[in-house]
């Protein structure tokens, strides 16, 4: 998830080339660590050890000081949703929902000018899906992970 890259490096963000057909399922930790493996040459363990490190700092980070911010990537931040009152659909009965911590992901100017940009070739093509949505997409604090 590091795509600050070191000086004299190009980010990882400016090496998208080309949009890939969409996937049907999403991308893996270890699809990741397999990635990053092979464009260096490393042991696949390693790099998996490493997405995981950098996936904890994140974690960290968020718990500590409740915002990070990535360069060139975007900004993950702690957000407390206000309690609510919500209706069952099924039963049209109200339910309260309690008030609870959220991570929002606000993407960088680099990656929100990417991903516009697939969404704009996936247009053309006749895709329907609109990636390039405009507002921070919440997932609760709680959620789980790989």
């Amino acid at each position: 998830m590091y795509y600050g890259g070191h000086a004299g490096q190009a980010s990882s963000v400016s090496r998208i080339q080309s949009p890939e057909p969409k996937r049907e399922t999403a991308l893996t930790k270890k699809e990741i660590a397999k990635q990053i493996a092979d464009r260096h040459g490393i042991d696949q363990v390693i790099a998996k050890r490493a997405v995981q490190d950098v996936l904890d700092s994140i974690t960290d980070s968020l718990l500590k000081s409740g915002r990070i911010e990535l360069r060139n990537f975007g900004v993950f931040e702690v957000k407390r949703r206000a309690p609510r009152v919500a209706r069952n659909p099924r039963t049209n009965e109200q339910v309260r929902v309690p008030a609870r911590n959220v991570v929002i992901f606000q993407p960088g100017k680099a990656l929100a000018e990417q991903v516009g940009q697939l969404a704009r070739l996936q247009g053309a093509s006749g895709a329907s899906d609109n990636l390039s949505g405009g507002s921070p997409r919440a997932v609760p604090a709680n959620a789980g992970s790989e």
